[in-house]
């Protein structure tokens, strides 16, 4: 079953989308799911009676209700909230950040593990805003995770203002430009200072592209291919210039340079129909290529391997909307941002439902509940 933004398998309640039906036993080959009243809640029979088979736990309330053995009152699943693209839309990111508060139980809020599915920067007009935003979540929320991906846009940024981290064989950034090098007077690739050994995205990013329409937008450019013209604005300088360079503070470069290309996380709980199953969670700002090696593909990601001019699990599109070949029948989650669309298909989660657009919220998606909770800035023209 797949489900859109816009179909019947999404019920809207305000700006919370509740997904109603999905049949992950027979979609994920769970042979052996258990009901719900045949599994202990004492963490040794649970595990030694489950330990071959996928694990099925029983919903919240039901856990919250019986307790255990012992008479104590079980914890409810750790609630984790992945949030798509925000592409410079401070209000939109704010709004939503208000939203999961006030939607999720306090407690669930507070401990929660925050995953961002990165492009932060680019089209909308407050980039600089939206990463101090950001910085400050650790402060504000001690005690929930936070997990900061690398989109493309990202990495793009990160290489203009040189904090991308350096390839791992010593080789030059330059070295990126030859296979994408008959694009560079199309695409208007950045000429000035520091451009001698600028990874090609980054060059692309600062440059001046032609043509003023973008056709697969229906939008024009706004400075670059990468739409970088508001980015460079927030931080006080013009379009292409320079001086973005000593105009971004410290720890943005920062922030830009500890930028992660993929999380992995064991043990995340997701509702079925038949009670909760914990499966493995990737988060890659793309997606995973579904005929390439997935372990070539996951060192890539592992060690951000700057050797690669584009990296098509931050950058791709069909070729990394499905779920893997190498992860065919097992209990992994693996969600993106990227691709301007809400799309759940199984254990794919797409979670982009603004796509840099003005006119289109930002989203993020909740499990164990995958409830998609979306920003009330950007809703209107949906209504």
């Amino acid at each position: 079953m797949v489900i859109t933004s816009s179909a019947p398998g999404i019920k809207l309640q305000g700006n919370i989308c509740k997904i109603t039906s999905i049949a992950f036993a027979r979609q994920q080959n769970c042979k052996r799911l258990l009901p719900n009243r045949s599994i202990s809640t004492d963490p040794l029979r649970l595990c030694g009676s489950l330990l071959s088979s996928p694990l099925l736990l029983p919903s919240p309330l039901s856990l919250r209700a019986r307790g255990n053995d012992a008479g104590e009152m079980a914890s409810p699943p750790r609630t984790v909230i992945c949030v798509g693209d925000v592409h410079g839309y401070i209000s939109k990111l704010e709004s939503l950040w208000a939203n999961l508060q006030a939607a999720l139980p306090a407690d669930a809020f507070a401990a929660a593990l925050v995953i961002f599915l990165g492009d932060y920067n680019d089209r909308g007009p407050h980039t600089r805003r939206v990463l101090d935003f950001l910085l400050a979540l650790p402060a504000r929320h001690p005690a929930q995770r936070h997990v900061f991906l690398c989109g493309n846009h990202d990495l793009a940024f990160a290489a203009f203002v040189g904090a991308l981290p350096p390839p791992p064989d010593g080789s030059p950034f330059a070295a990126t430009w030859a296979q994408y090098i008959d694009n560079e007077a199309h695409e208007g690739w950045f000429r000035g200072p520091g451009h001698e050994d600028m990874h090609v995205q980054g060059r692309r990013w600062g440059g001046v592209i032609k043509e003023r329409w973008n056709p697969k937008k229906g939008l024009p450019y706004k400075g670059s291919i990468y739409d970088a013209q508001p980015t460079f604005e927030s931080y006080g300088v013009a379009h292409g210039s320079p001086d973005l360079v000593k105009a971004v503070p410290e720890e943005h470069k920062k922030f830009l340079h500890d930028l992660v290309w993929v999380h992995e996380e064991e043990d995340v709980p997701i509702d079925t129909d038949g009670g909760q199953i914990l499966c493995k969670l990737i988060a890659v700002h793309a997606g995973l290529e579904k005929s390439l090696d997935l372990n070539e593909q996951l060192r890539v990601l592992r060690t951000r391997d700057t050797r690669v001019p584009k990296v098509q699990m931050l950058s791709g599109r069909q070729d990394v909307w499905n779920i893997p070949q190498g992860l065919a029948g097992k209990q992994t989650i693996v969600v993106s941002g990227h691709h301007a669309k809400l799309h759940l298909d199984g254990l794919r989660f797409i979670i982009d439902e603004g796509g840099g657009y003005a006119d289109k919220p930002i989203a993020a998606v909740v499990f164990p509940s995958k409830e998609v909770i979306r920003s009330s800035e950007g809703t209107a023209s949906r209504n």
